[in-house]
């Protein structure tokens, strides 16, 4: 099955998926948040910052079994839906859930888009441990450099 089609059937299950689910869907939900110090104060957000450590973070369910019963809300509904969708077509597209979840983000953006996504993917992570192993000017220019990729890759939705 070549690429473009893989990309055309997910797409389209995706979208009829959507169009099934009730309430309009939240924005989704932030895994990756940002340490940031600033003067004597330690700050957590989901906007990078200039020395920012990157947590990730799995957010969580809600509460359902509180009150004896189990009640799932509809924006876990869907994030369940869409886990099992990208498990049963694991087989055919080689994704992951995650791999799958970020396939589907970026599917809605433009191409010159989805390339700067990709290479931010390659860009970051290596800033990222290189951060670990510098000090002093040379630091800071790599975390000026991380933060303006971060911040890049946030406005673009990737």
């Amino acid at each position: 099955m070549s690429r473009a089609t893989l990309t055309l059937l997910l797409s389209l299950i995706s979208l009829s998926a959507a169009s099934q689910m009730s309430p309009p869907p939240l924005p989704p939900p932030s895994r990756t948040i940002f340490k940031c110090d600033e003067g004597s104060k330690t700050v957590y957000s989901d906007s990078p910052c200039l020395g920012a450590q990157r947590i990730d973070v799995e957010p969580t369910r809600g509460v359902s079994k509180l009150s004896g019963k189990e009640r799932i809300g509809h924006d876990v509904q869907r994030e369940q839906f869409k886990e099992q969708l990208s498990d049963a077509l694991k087989p055919l597209s080689g994704m992951d859930r995650r791999q799958y979840a970020t396939f589907e983000r970026r599917s809605k953006l433009n191409p010159d888009a989805q390339q700067e996504c990709r290479r931010l993917d390659t860009h970051i992570p290596p800033l990222e441990r290189q951060e670990l192993q510098v000090s002093g000017a040379e630091l800071a220019a790599v975390q000026q450099r991380l933060f303006a990729l971060r911040k890049r890759y946030r406005e673009l939705g990737c």
